[in-house]
């Protein structure tokens, strides 16, 4: 029990981390939302270390714990939109058994898009929103990508802890 509390503080701080380097780079292509996800690398990690109930916890104690120190209450709505949304997607994808880490994480990148489209749609109080959904999805996608290839070859070596 010791190992996975100690296991668990260090995916968090991973997963501060992550979000600090995100802040730091200056992605600007026009379209609000648009972000690496660096810090999901360690969700999708999770998935797949620990429980399905400590990765839930994960990413919500990561989401507001970023948002209130890298962010405001806005993006900690939006981020737990994507992000409840997005873990959902992949611990089903997961359980089906039939996809890899790469196909599982780059669900997770689309569906958290469309999670944070969903409550920009409800804030604007409009569905004009809509409109950014093909770029979303294709960031969503390349994101979900890179994120898979990396959780893939990390969860390969990582055999050996939890």
């Amino acid at each position: 029990m010791k190992n996975r509390v100690a296991f668990f503080g260090v995916f968090v701080a991973l997963a501060l981390i992550f979000s600090y380097v995100e802040s730091l780079i200056p992605i600007q292509i026009g379209i609000p939302g648009v972000k690496l996800g660096l810090a999901n690398l360690i969700i999708v990690i999770a998935l797949y270390k620990m429980s399905l109930k400590e990765a839930y916890l994960l990413s919500v104690t990561r989401v507001v714990l970023s948002g209130f120190i890298f962010g405001n209450l806005f993006s900690i709505l939006y981020s737990l939109a994507g992000g409840l949304l997005s873990l959902s997607v992949m611990a089903l994808l997961k359980k089906h058994g039939d996809f890899s880490v790469i196909g599982i994480s780059i669900a997770g990148g689309v569906s958290h898009n469309i999670g944070q489209l969903a409550v920009a749609m409800v804030v604007v109080e409009t569905f004009s929103v809509v409109y950014y959904i093909p770029v979303l999805l294709i960031a969503g996608l390349i994101t979900g990508l890179l994120i898979g290839i990396t959780a893939d070859e990390m969860l390969r070596r990582l055999t050996n802890i939890m």
